[in-house]
C-alpha cells in the first residue's frame, strides 16, 4: 500500500473523514515524501491536518512554529482530542520541564513553539536531542516584508532550519499574494516547485459592504439575522467599549469587548467565554481572532475599513471555518479612507508605493458595483467567474450611474473655495444656499454657486465618499477636502467617474430558523445540549468535541450502534471511545 493510501486510512481512523479536502492530499503527499512545501490554503481548508496527519505516520517529532500562544493552545486541544501526542513550549506553560523530557524521550508527535523561542541558539541545541521529522511554519506570510503582517522574528527561522538540512519544511498561510509567496519561499529555502496553491475562495461566506450610517442599528440587524457567534471589528479601544455596551443593550445578546487596554485577566476571560459559547458576540480590535481556531463563527463585521485586502481576507476568514454558511459585512465611511491615506506619510519610502496600491485595491473592493468575491480573488491572482451568487452585488445588483459631470462640479467647487472646506459647506455652495459662512467667504459669487439641483444634490454625499475612497479627494488637516489622485484628469474631462447609486434602506428581520438547525430537528438540539454539557465538564470548547456538521449528520443518519456511529464524518476512533455511547443514548430516545 502506498503512503497516500495509508494516509487515507489514518484520516478515517483518527480524524473521522473519508476523503481529503481540496489540496490536502497533495500537501500531505509532499510531507510524507520529505519535500519542502509552501501551502497556500483558504482559512477553514484544514491546514493543520497537513502536518497533524503525518505526525502519526512518520518517525520523529514535528516542530510547529506559530505566532500566538492562544492559537497554539487551541490547536493543542484539537490534536490531543484526536489522540495525537502534542505539547506546547511557551511562557504560559507551567509543565515545560515535562514537555522537554517528553521531547528528549521521543514521546511527542508535535511540539508547538513561538518564533521568538525558535530563533534562539539555545533552542537549536535543544532540538538536537531527538530526531525531527518536519518544521511547520504557520501564518507563514509573517516571514515576508511584503506580507500584511510582517514579523521580524520570522526572518530568523532560516538559520534554525538550515542547521537541520535533512528535515523538510512546510510553510502554511491563507493570505499571500504572488509577491509575498515568492518572498516566503526564498526566505525559508523552499524550491519553486514546492508551491501548492489551493485557491482563496470561501464560497460559504456571503460578502456585503455598505456605507456606515448607524453602526449599532446596522450590526444589531445583522445579529438578528445571525443568531450564532460573531466578531465585530472596531478601529479603536473606545469604539470597542462603546459598541459592546450598546449592542448588548440593543439586542439582549451576550456581547463582550476585547482590546489591549483591558487587563490581562479580563481579556483572557472574555476570549475564553467567546470560544466556549455558541452565540456570543465579541467586539474587538483587529488583533483579536488570530489566536483562536473557533470554527462556528457565523459572522464577522467590520466597523470601518481594514488595512488592506489581505487583512480583510484574513479577518473575514475567521467566519464559517466549519464550512457552514457565514456572513462578512463591512460598514465604511469616507473618513476611514481619509485616515488611512493620511497615515501613508508615516510609512517608509521603500514601502509607500506598495501600501498605496493596497489601499487603492481596498477602495476598488468597497466601491465596485460588480461581484465582491471576483475582486477579492483577482487580487490574489485567480481568474474567477464574473459572478458568485453569494455577495450583496450579485444577489441584488446595484444601479450604477455616470457621475462624471457632477464630479467635475464638486471638484471645481473644492478648488475654487480654496481646498479647505468640508462637504457640508461645499454642498451649500453647489446647491445655492446662502448661509452666514457662505456670504462671509464670498462664495455666493463663485461660478459654482447654485449649479447643482434636484437628484444630483442627493448624489453629492455618495460621490464624495467614492472620490475619497479612490483618493481623488483627500482630507486636509483641519477637516476640509483637497484635490488628489486623478482629480485634475477628471476636471479636464480625461477620466470618467461611475458610482453606485445608494439603495433604499431595507428593514432586516430575524429569519425563522437557525442556520445550524435549518429543519428545526429536535434531535439536533438535544445532541447540541449534550455536547454543551460534555464540553463544560471537560473544560473544552464545544467544537472540540464535535462540529455542528457532525451533529447534523448524526441527527440525519440516527446511528444506533457504535459501528454506525463510527461511520459519521468527524467521528474518529478516539472520539468514538470518548463520546460515542453518550451520543448514542440520546439518539435512541428520539
Amino acid at each position: 500500500m502506498d503512503r497516500l493510501a495509508r494516509a487515507r486510512d489514518y484520516l478515517r481512523d483518527i480524524f473521522g473523514f473519508d476523503e481529503f479536502r481540496g489540496r490536502q492530499a497533495d500537501v500531505v503527499a509532499r510531507v510524507l515524501n520529505g519535500e519542502s512545501t509552501l501551502a497556500v490554503m483558504p482559512t477553514g481548508a484544514g491546514k493543520s491536518l497537513t502536518y497533524q496527519l503525518p505526525a502519526v505516520m512518520l518517525e520523529g517529532t514535528r516542530v510547529v512554529i506559530s505566532p500566538l500562544i492562544a492559537l497554539m493552545h487551541d490547536q493543542l486541544r484539537s490534536a490531543r482530542a484526536n489522540g495525537i501526542r502534542a505539547a506546547t513550549l511557551t511562557s504560559a506553560d507551567s509543565d515545560w520541564r515535562e514537555t522537554q523530557d517528553a521531547f528528549r524521550a521521543g514521546a511527542l508527535d508535535l511540539l508547538y513553539v513561538a518564533p521568538e523561542r525558535a530563533s534562539q541558539p539555545a533552542f537549536r541545541e535543544f532540538l538536537s536531542a531527538t530526531p525531527l521529522a518536519l518544521f511547520a511554519v504557520d501564518e507563514a506570510h509573517c516571514v515576508s516584508e511584503w506580507g500584511h503582517d510582517f514579523r521580524p522574528d520570522y526572518r530568523q527561522l532560516r538559520p534554525l532550519m538550515d542547521q537541520f538540512p535533512d528535515v523538510p519544511r512546510l510553510a502554511l498561510t491563507a493570505t499571500a499574494d504572488r509577491q509575498t509567496r515568492a518572498d516566503v519561499m526564498a526566505q525559508l529555502g523552499i524550491p519553486e516547485d514546492g508551491l501548492v496553491l489551493a485557491g482563496f475562495d470561501r464560497p460559504n461566506i456571503r460578502y456585503a459592504i455598505a456605507p456606515r450610517d448607524n453602526p449599532v442599528r446596522q450590526i444589531a440587524a445583522l445579529m438578528a439575522e445571525q443568531p450564532g457567534a460573531g466578531i465585530v471589528y472596531a478601529p479603536t479601544r473606545r469604539k470597542v467599549e462603546d459598541l459592546a455596551e450598546k449592542l448588548g443593550a440593543a439586542t439582549g445578546r451576550a456581547v463582550r469587548p476585547y482590546h489591549a487596554g483591558l487587563d490581562a485577566e479580563t481579556r483572557a476571560a472574555n476570549q475564553a467565554a467567546f470560544v466556549a459559547s455558541e452565540d456570543m458576540v465579541i467586539v474587538a480590535t483587529v488583533a483579536f481572532g488570530m489566536g483562536i481556531d473557533k470554527p462556528d463563527v457565523r459572522f464577522v463585521a467590520h466597523v470601518g475599513v481594514p488595512k488592506s485586502i489581505e487583512g480583510y481576507y484574513q479577518e473575514t476568514g475567521r467566519a464559517g471555518r466549519d464550512g457552514d454558511p457565514a456572513r462578512a459585512d463591512m460598514f465604511w465611511s469616507a473618513g476611514d479612507f481619509a485616515t488611512a491615506r493620511s497615515r501613508l506619510a508615516e510609512v517608509g519610502e521603500a514601502r509607500r508605493a506598495a501600501e498605496r496600491q493596497r489601499l487603492d485595491a481596498l477602495a476598488g473592493l468597497v466601491e465596485t458595483p460588480h461581484c465582491r468575491r471576483a475582486v477579492l480573488l483577482r487580487h490574489f491572482g485567480e481568474e474567477p467567474p464574473p459572478t458568485c451568487g453569494n455577495c450583496d452585488n450579485c444577489l441584488d445588483p446595484p444601479k450604477v450611474t455616470d457621475a462624471t459631470e457632477l464630479a467635475r462640479k464638486l471638484l471645481s467647487a473644492v478648488y475654487r473655495t480654496g481646498q479647505s472646506f468640508g462637504l457640508g459647506h461645499l454642498r451649500k455652495v453647489l446647491t445655492g444656499q446662502s448661509d452666514e459662512r457662505v456670504l462671509q467667504k464670498g462664495h455666493e459669487s463663485l461660478s459654482v454657486f447654485g449649479i447643482v439641483e434636484g437628484e444630483d444634490a442627493r448624489m453629492l454625499q455618495p460621490l464624495s465618499r467614492a472620490l475619497q475612497a479612490r483618493g481623488d479627494l483627500v482630507a486636509t488637516e483641519h477637516g476640509g477636502l483637497a484635490l488628489g489622485g486623478d482629480a485634475r484628469d477628471i476636471l479636464k474631462g480625461e477620466q470618467s467617474v461611475e458610482i453606485v447609486v445608494p439603495a433604499a434602506r431595507k428593514r432586516s428581520g430575524r429569519r425563522g430558523g437557525s442556520e445550524a438547525n435549518p429543519v428545526g430537528d429536535p434531535l439536533f438540539e438535544a445532541l447540541r445540549d449534550l455536547r454543551r454539557d460534555l464540553a463544560k465538564e471537560a473544560g473544552l470548547p464545544p467544537y472540540v468535541i464535535f462540529h455542528d456538521s457532525t451533529l447534523r449528520q448524526m441527527a440525519a443518519a440516527r446511528p444506533t450502534t457504535r459501528e454506525a456511529m463510527g461511520r459519521v464524518e468527524g467521528v474518529g476512533a478516539k472520539k468514538l471511545d470518548a463520546y460515542g455511547d453518550a451520543f448514542l443514548a440520546v439518539i435512541r430516545q428520539y
